[in-house]
């Protein structure tokens, strides 16, 4: 069984009134689950100004988090010979095109399969890092871009750089509706209390920011440009269904399948037949964590979602 020494610290510098521990670690130490910290947090090896403390104990501005751990990884997650779309590597890093229906990370049902088995197979030193180098994440049916750190180096400087918005993300998706403008969606999102799979928009959940811009316009629907200043689950999906223009083809948020009137036979089968939101993360652009380049890659979206783009423009046509 593999162990990593881990040692962090870090200050409060964010509005914290009323933030419990784990929730402030959770956000300090994203690159850590929320159930591996309390249980840091436990067994004292996360402390709340170099003092024991308990997980419901309140944080404040200026308070230190110290962490002193030894982080025993997984050994139930196995390698596994499943194709992956490289778009970059080099020692420090690895840019993934993730396809849709893939798995990012093991859990409950989705032991292997996953994105992290594939990676474990293509690199096995990832074995050694936390979530194998995984800096952040995609959901399961949306397609795009992923960095992945190589070392445990590469994955501190980048888990940093994700918590202060300094990793560039942007998605290209699909939505319900005619939208004339661009805009920006700042609405606080948590997990839905009634339905632990699904998020919710609510007051009191955490600071969720969607900047959005109009690519193309079709008939009944819009394909825009969107640019995460935040990254919570979910967030782009639940952003845009609050707006009264979810995605289409999204199972959780998209609410029941509408046909407008007068769509064409193709687009009708291709609506009907989309079952994944039409999301694609196209964009990506970070500083290497070793070289200090700035460094951006892009990928068009994959061929399902490129067949009902010009699905929408024929029927446009058909209606001018």
């Amino acid at each position: 069984m593999t162990s990593i020494n881990v040692e962090k610290s870090a200050s409060v510098y964010l509005p914290s009134k009323g933030l419990r521990l784990d929730q402030a670690a959770a956000q300090l130490f994203a690159e850590f689950s929320r159930s591996r910290l309390q249980a840091w947090i436990a067994a004292g090896q996360l402390k709340l100004n170099d003092e024991l403390a308990n997980q419901r104990d309140v944080v404040k501005h200026r308070d230190q988090l110290n962490l002193q751990a030894n982080l025993v990884l997984d050994p139930g997650v196995r390698a596994e010979a499943i194709p992956l779309d490289i778009v970059y590597e080099d020692e420090h890093l690895i840019i993934v095109n993730k396809s849709a229906g893939l798995v990012v990370h093991p859990g409950a049902g989705n032991t292997s399969g996953t994105l992290v088995n594939a990676l474990l197979h293509h690199a096995p030193e990832l074995d050694a890092l936390p979530r194998a180098g995984l800096v952040h994440r995609i959901d399961k049916d949306t397609t795009g871009l992923l960095v992945v750190a190589r070392t445990l180096e590469a994955h501190a400087v980048l888990v940093e750089a994700l918590q202060q918005r300094e990793i560039n993300r942007e998605y290209e998706a699909v939505v319900r509706g005619h939208l004339v403008a661009g805009g920006t969606i700042d609405k606080p999102i948590e997990r839905d209390p009634n339905d632990r799979t699904r998020m919710a928009i609510r007051q009191g959940g955490r600071e969720s920011v969607t900047h959005y811009r109009v690519l193309e316009r079709f008939k009944s629907h819009t394909r825009l440009r969107l640019k995460l200043e935040t990254g919570r689950t979910h967030q782009i999906r639940i952003h845009m269904a609050s707006e009264k223009h979810a995605l289409v083809g999204d199972p959780v948020y998209g609410g029941r399948l509408a046909i407008p009137a007068g769509t064409t036979p193709a687009l009708e089968a291709m609506l009907r037949g989309f079952n994944r939101q039409a999301l694609h993360a196209r964009r990506l652009g970070l500083v290497h964590p070793a070289t200090g380049e700035v460094m951006d890659w892009q990928v068009p979206p994959p061929a399902d979602m490129q067949a009902l783009i010009a699905a929408l423009r024929v029927d446009t046509e058909s209606a001018e």
